[in-house]
């Protein structure tokens, strides 16, 4: 058995994990790098490898730094199943069609302004909305805990990771053909956190596993509690909406939207905040929600005992509540000079709507701007956590004088004693664990912890590239 991690390897994005074990090569997630426009458009395309002697993809979840690279596999020759979860495909639909938009756009920019007189094409895109419409043919959807074959003497079982919906620990059970043994390979993919809304808490998996790949995102910090998140969202939007201010909250479109929409909705109805206007102006995050709405077999028993008692029949929409799809709708929102809440793509501030939002209000006093996930080195939101009194948006410097609050409650990345418990409830320790998804000091820290407290050996944090035999 041979393992190579070519993403997510001492940083967090990118996840690519290569198993070749009894002639045979899957793929534990295919991911896009996530961070600097130039950087991520320049580490995407170097290729790790032949994409048609892959065999089969497994994913963990739909964002896209776990599946943003398949339709590229696809286009370069991949032929094999995709496995995933039911709820993973259905937002894979929606999010690789707009990550084929997104990058669309951003190669014929790119060309406009480099090709000169003679018009010719410089860059192409990964891939192309065409691509992702073959890419969803060979998705195979599976229900969690339903243990399937997927190769002679390689069963595939999915455990809800609580992370995002459909999110799932990637379980393979082995019959290994060159040592004679039965081996267990557990793939955290991304870990989620316990007693947060919406979706289930995390399995814990206690039966453990031979080889563990496990991320290790905040390995060295640990959240506060959910509630307190809330109580802050509430006097963060008290104390914005005094001042005349509007609230900016950078969200992720999978998950993080669909987080904050539900709080807003309980601290309104609990009347602990003011009847503001609210708008998700996002797509991408409209279209999500409404996929969201689609699975309600996978929301924990809060939500469901919310939406019984709910008017609304609908955990993501209330009175004051607007979704937009059209850039004149955004355009008008962008305007509005009374207090608002804006909750808007990308979660980094990459891209997207938020841009405009930002270049709006950043340099106004009365606007807060509300970080609730992790921010990727020298992206535009990392610069707006460490306060550089001037950033850059979409081409001008602009003076940063807005406030800006950084909570990272919201997560739904399992902290580093949330990471610890998880792996402790192993009955069977791993021979090997890998730790990947985390920035080097994080990893670092998780490792030495998992050593000295639960008393894993053989705790490696792979170099970008690197091959391991087992």
């Amino acid at each position: 058995m041979r393992i190579t991690f070519h993403g997510a390897a001492r940083t967090v994005t990118g996840s690519q994990h290569l198993l070749e074990v009894n002639g045979k090569r899957i793929l534990l997630d295919s991911g896009l790098f996530q961070g600097r426009r130039k950087e991520a458009f320049a580490r995407n395309r170097e290729n790790f490898c032949d994409a048609a002697t892959i065999d089969a993809v497994i994913l963990s979840h739909a964002h896209i730094d776990h599946s943003g690279a398949v339709p590229c596999l696809v286009k370069n020759g991949f032929s094999g199943d995709i496995y995933a979860t039911a709820a993973t495909r259905d937002l894979c639909a929606a999010m690789l069609m707009d990550s084929a938009a997104i990058q669309e756009r951003d190669v014929e920019y790119i060309n406009r302004k480099q090709r000169g007189p003679e018009h010719k094409i410089l860059f192409e895109p990964l891939y192309t909305k065409e691509d992702v419409v073959t890419t969803m043919e060979q998705f195979i959807g599976l229900s969690y805990n339903r243990s399937r074959q997927i190769f002679p003497g390689i069963h595939l079982t999915m455990v809800d990771a609580g992370h995002i919906l459909g999110s799932a620990n990637i379980i393979l059970d082995i019959d290994d053909h060159d040592t004679g043994r039965r081996q267990r390979l557990l793939y955290s993919g991304d870990i989620g956190r316990a007693h947060i809304p919406i979706i289930r808490d995390p399995a814990p998996p206690t039966d453990g596993a031979d080889i563990l790949i496990m991320e290790s995102t905040y390995g060295n910090q640990c959240h506060p509690a959910y509630q307190a998140a809330e109580d802050s969202l509430a006097t963060i939007i008290n104390e914005t909406a005094g001042r005349g201010g509007s609230l900016l909250i950078p969200a992720f479109a999978v998950g993080r939207t669909q987080q904050i929409v539900y709080s807003l909705h309980k601290l309104f109805k609990e009347g602990r905040i003011p009847p503001l206007p609210v708008y998700v102006d996002s797509p991408l995050a409209t279209r999500v929600t409404d996929i969201f709405r689609l699975h309600p077999e996978a929301y924990d028993a809060e939500t469901r005992s919310f939406l019984l008692r709910d008017a609304h029949n609908d955990p993501f929409g209330f009175e004051t509540l607007r979704y937009t799809r059209d850039v004149e709708e955004s355009k008008e929102i962008s305007m509005l000079s009374m207090p608002a809440i804006i909750i808007s793509a990308s979660g980094m501030m990459e891209n997207g709507r938020i841009l405009h939002h930002l270049k709006r209000r950043i340099s106004d006093e009365r606007t807060t701007i509300l970080v609730t996930g992790w921010q990727a080195p020298n992206t535009l939101g990392r610069k707006i956590v460490e306060n550089m009194p001037v950033v850059p948006i979409l081409g001008r410097e602009y003076a940063l004088r807005a406030r800006v609050e950084n909570q990272p409650g919201f997560s739904c990345h399992a902290d580093r004693q949330e990471l610890l418990d998880w792996a402790g409830s192993m009955r069977l320790k791993p021979r090997h664990v890998f730790l990947v998804h985390g920035e080097e000091e994080s990893s670092q820290s998780l490792a030495e912890a998992l050593r000295t407290e639960l008393g894993f050996a053989n705790v490696e944090i792979p170099e970008p590239h690197q091959t391991f035999e087992l």
